[in-house]
């Protein structure tokens, strides 16, 4: 029997894995947390809507019923294509006879990992939490500051990256400021918290089209969030962010900038596009290997018109059932067939009630175009549990505008100096 190892449990591995349940095969899936995260929603981890455990499933348990496969909990460091060979970082190794890459991105400041410590990105609960805090921690310090200026810095949330993970977080935490905190203080005034965007190109979500973009500057605004666009970044410490020759005062900024490519792909010996990315067949396989597949944010795969398809949940998904497909060929005997990207759309959240929608002809932002956002990313909510848990704290947060996940951890008080700054 054929052994096919997936790393990664992803939305590309994940559905790769339940795409072979009835495939003739052995499947070890490999991953090195134990569950499956639904990212799109991880910003709503971070600004304290939800809870880890409300977008997060067991591996294990979502994979349960399906007997040929096995997991394991590990961290494959390298693959040796030539001897059908993955290595993992306890020194394990597995053998395959066909293997799927999914093990994603992680975060890119672009020639400046001394910027990480001072503007964490999202890409992990671990990231959510992490963001979590340290805005919780700014409107503690602030309740307790007495200098005017040092006050003003704390209640500063610099988001840098006008993407879709830049503007969700954004427009959450001037939702946090303005109508969540409102009445829990009685030193500072949190409404009066800056909530300042940043995008280094001439518009906010540059992939969506000019009209839908200006559509999200105007509900930002809306929200309270300062919008600068054509900025470049050029400084971040623990103190200021440096905006060309014009210096911001804060204590909280965070990373939605760019990505970069999981490092396993520098061991495949394959071309990588300039984030890191595998520049796959057709067919999602390596240049001289038939049987490993890469897919998900890792693939650097082209459509028809040229253009890379984009690192968005769908897409995943999607290759994650070709790739599924195609094996399944590859075990009888037939030949493999390339992957066609079939856009279904895109859709940005801002804020309450406000997002932006763009399936192609139909373009539209607001209340529906939130509505649109809220039924599709609870369909792909994985566990039905997770689907209800989500709805009732969407409902009960619409209706009294509260967040019930305001836990601070993973640091004590007494960790920060009075300005905020961790003193580790």
């Amino acid at each position: 029997m054929s052994h096919v190892v997936i790393l990664g449990g992803g939305f590309a591995g994940l559905y790769a894995a339940r795409g072979l349940a009835h495939a003739d095969c052995a499947i070890t899936l490999v991953d090195r947390h134990n569950y499956h995260l639904f990212q799109p929603l991880l910003y709503q981890v971070a600004t304290a809507a939800l809870n880890p455990s409300d977008i997060a499933a067991p591996i294990r348990a979502i994979l349960r019923h399906q007997k040929n496969v096995e997991v394991i909990l590990g961290d494959a460091t390298s693959v040796d294509a030539a001897q059908k060979q993955v290595h993992l970082a306890d020194g394990a190794t597995l053998a395959y006879d066909y293997l799927v890459i999914a093990t994603g991105a992680t975060h890119s400041y672009f020639g400046h990992p001394e910027w990480e410590r001072f503007a964490p990105g999202l890409k992990t609960i671990d990231d959510a939490l992490e963001i979590r805090r340290r805005v919780l921690l700014a409107f503690e310090a602030a309740e307790r500051e007495e200098d005017p200026a040092t006050q003003q810095a704390l209640l500063t949330f610099v988001v840098i990256g006008g993407g879709p993970t830049g503007v969700e977080l954004a427009g959450a935490l001037s939702e946090i400021a303005r109508q969540t905190m409102l009445r829990d203080f009685r030193r500072i005034h949190p409404e009066g918290a800056r909530v300042i965007l940043t995008e280094g190109r001439e518009r906010v979500l540059p992939p969506y089209p000019p009209s839908l973009s200006e559509s999200a500057r105007k509900q930002l605004v809306h929200l309270g969030v300062e919008v600068i666009t054509g900025a470049i970044v050029t400084g971040v410490n623990d103190t200021e962010v440096c905006i060309g020759e014009r210096s911001i005062a804060t204590r909280t900024v965070l990373w939605g900038a760019g990505v970069q490519a999981s490092p396993l792909a520098h061991s495949l010996g394959v071309p990588l596009d300039r984030a890191g990315r595998v520049l796959v067949e057709p067919e999602l396989t390596i240049p001289g290997h038939r049987d490993v597949f890469v897919i998900g944010d890792l693939a650097a795969a082209k459509q028809r018109d040229g253009a890379f398809v984009p690192g968005v949940a769908p897409a995943a998904i999607q290759e994650g059932q070709h790739t599924a497909r195609n094996l399944e060929r590859a075990l009888e005997g037939q030949p493999l067939r390339a992957f066609r990207y079939r856009d279904k759309g895109s859709l940005a959240t801002i804020g309450r009630a406000a997002a932006v929608a763009d399936f192609g002809r139909i373009r539209f932002g607001g209340f529906f175009a939130w509505l649109a956002w809220l039924v599709i990313h609870i369909f792909f909510l994985i566990g039905f549990r997770n689907r209800f848990l989500v709805i009732t704290q969407w409902a009960w947060a619409y209706l009294t505008y509260q967040r019930g996940a305001r836990l601070i951890t993973g640091e004590r008080i007494g960790d920060r100096t009075r300005d905020g700054r961790s003193t580790t």
